[in-house]
């Protein structure tokens, strides 16, 4: 039997990690853990987030660093997910090498994760396996590892929210228009203005139907990103709100039930809308770009303008673009079998554990690590001696990079 231990936070990777070990083969034994972290996701926030997988809110343990810790002596697993922001991954990781070693490491990302990014491959360094969701993105992904001087062990796995499924509601209960809300995407307070009007104007479009705002949490709730500018916030401030636009933080799946169609810019919500056969726009008033997150739907035939919104002139993907982007045939999932046949390698002592990149700090630059990601979380006295010490060590290194960017066009 093979144990695994999932770990998480956030809204999006405890839904994620939920989704994914809920999904596991038959025998393994799986838990899922939330961890104490300023960002850690609310009663409600939880519920929402495992809904569907297999897991119920009460079974999911809240822990403390210390208590995670604790956890990993006690019961060794022989697999640790870590569902998590990136900082916090290379932080948890090093726990687990240093108090479960024998067990094997998991990470990725959860969600579309084009374009592929150094940045994330780094900070998970030390995961044995880095879980992606398309074979495009294990192509990516391995470019850019190659030219990184990185060997990530890539393993696929369908997106654990976008499999394949009917359509629960009948026409007549639908006609919904879903726009899924993303907290960076986009982030400029302007172009979130632009599609509050938007969301306005589609509603007094097709007064007979509703335009719901998706929400990730409640006005005070933690997310994976913060957001800056607040859909109901803008929309208060515009003022005299139809009737028919409405805002829902319900699982995305049940408001799919009543969908006629999904609108978003980037949000893994279209995945999800396309394996129920619902069609979607993916919403190009601002461009399509790597800040925007939204270059995977190139040549999907989603891509819509604000009149299609209005117009409601939903569209299917384009039968090319489908394997290759998230939606493949779950006989090329291989990320259960890579695990067991690295649990194996790992008992037989064949797999040491991934090491880390040499940085400078030492003891001190861990401290500091876990004392951001952590926050109040962290009470001991290395975080507390890393903060007074590192603060000032980084405003003058964000200072030096400012005056080195300003002189760069000059020289």
């Amino acid at each position: 039997m093979t144990r695994v231990v999932g770990v998480a936070d956030t809204d999006s990777y405890v839904k994620w990690g939920a989704a994914l070990l809920g999904a596991a083969p038959d025998g393994w034994d799986v838990s899922l853990l939330v961890l104490d972290t300023p960002l850690s996701v609310s009663a409600s926030q939880l519920e929402s987030a495992v809904a569907g997988s297999g897991f119920d809110a009460p079974a999911v343990r809240r822990v403390s660093f210390g208590e995670f810790e604790a956890v990993l002596q006690q019961h060794p697993p022989d697999a640790v997910l870590l569902a998590a922001r990136g900082p916090l991954v290379r932080v948890l990781a090093r726990s687990v090498v240093r108090v479960a070693p024998q067990a094997v490491i998991v990470s990725g990302l959860p969600g579309i994760s084009i374009p592929a990014t150094r940045k994330a491959l780094r900070f998970r360094e030390r995961a044995d396996l880095f879980v992606v969701h398309s074979h495009r993105e294990v192509r990516d992904f391995a470019r850019v590892a190659a030219l990184d001087g990185l060997h990530p062990h890539l393993a696929l796995a369908t997106l654990p929210f976008a499999r394949r499924a009917e359509r629960v509601a009948d026409a007549q209960s639908r006609g919904d228009l879903v726009f899924a809300a993303q907290a960076k995407v986009p982030s400029e307070r302007a172009d979130r203005l632009t599609v509050a009007r938007l969301l306005i104007a589609a509603a007094r479009a097709s007064p007979e139907h509703r335009v719901v705002l998706k929400l990730r949490g409640e006005h005070g709730e933690h997310q994976t990103h913060a957001e800056s500018d607040p859909y109901p916030q803008l929309l208060a401030e515009i003022g005299d709100r139809p009737a028919n636009l409405v805002t829902s933080t319900q699982p995305m799946s049940l408001a799919l039930d009543r969908a006629d169609g999904l609108v978003t810019i980037s949000s893994t919500a279209a995945i999800e809308a396309i394996a129920r056969g619902i069609p979607v726009i993916a919403l190009d008033t601002f461009g399509v770009s790597d800040e925007l997150i939204n270059p995977v739907f190139e040549e999907s035939g989603l891509l819509g303008s604000a009149g299609d919104v209005i117009a409601r002139r939903f569209r299917h993907p384009e039968p090319s673009w489908v394997r290759d982007n998230y939606l493949h045939d779950r006989a090329d999932d291989d990320w259960a079998e890579h695990l067991d046949a690295l649990v194996t390698r790992r008992r037989a002592g064949m797999l040491s554990p991934r090491s880390e990149r040499r940085r400078t700090g030492g003891r001190l630059r861990d401290a500091w690590d876990r004392k951001v990601v952590l926050g109040p979380m962290d009470r001991s006295v290395s975080g507390a001696f890393a903060l007074v010490i590192g603060m000032p060590l980084r405003a003058a290194t964000r200072g030096v990079q400012r005056l080195r960017r300003g002189l760069a066009p000059a020289a």
